[in-house]
């Protein structure tokens, strides 16, 4: 875990620490659950296609060859 400094305005501290202490929990504990609400909702998650599963597109009909194979084509 990497640890912060974060200046934030004395109302607000105040209030969350509060609250942290009315629930049992930590000043720290709530702002790291905001700050992962705030990365899960906000922040848009990059995807690759490695990520995926492959797909079944069914059986093979036949095996390649070299006949088959188009990027000569598509660099010419």
């Amino acid at each position: 875990m990497k640890m912060i400094t974060v200046n934030v305005d004395d109302h607000v501290y105040n209030r969350i620490k509060a609250h942290a202490k009315q629930s049992g929990r930590s000043a720290s504990e709530l702002i790291r659950e905001a700050m992962a609400e705030y990365e899960s909702t906000r922040i848009p998650h990059r995807t690759s296609i490695f990520d995926s599963q492959p797909s079944s597109v069914g059986r093979v009909l036949r095996d390649l060859s070299s006949d088959d194979d188009i990027l000569n084509e598509m660099l010419s």
